[in-house]
């Protein structure tokens, strides 16, 4: 399914914006950002045909769903390999550990 490893979460996930709705495979990563209290989440989305489509190289804010959540975030463009940068505050799409070890 996915992994936990250095990022916060790996693996599928699906991206929804309107009425589009696109596999896709992301790798994400978060902090808490004590100047403005909240939690920011970030990462990229894999390279994939339909998110050019439905991004078309412009800002594109989406619903992000895992197996452990969704969240709202924001597409930016893409990168030289294809991939989105996807950026979001509050709660993640993915769990976020309560207690350090």
């Amino acid at each position: 399914m996915h992994d936990h490893d250095e990022d916060d979460y790996r693996g599928p996930a699906t991206m929804r914006a309107g009425d589009r709705e696109i596999a896709v495979r992301v790798v994400l990563r978060g902090h808490f950002q004590p100047i403005d209290g909240r939690f920011h989440w970030y990462g990229r989305v894999a390279a994939h045909e339909s998110v050019d489509e439905l991004a078309a190289r412009h800002r594109q804010d989406v619903l992000l769903r895992t197996p452990d959540g969704e969240a709202v975030g924001t597409l930016s463009d893409p990168d030289p390999w294809g991939r989105y940068r996807i950026t979001g505050t509050g709660h993640p799409p993915f769990p976020v550990p309560t207690a350090l070890g």
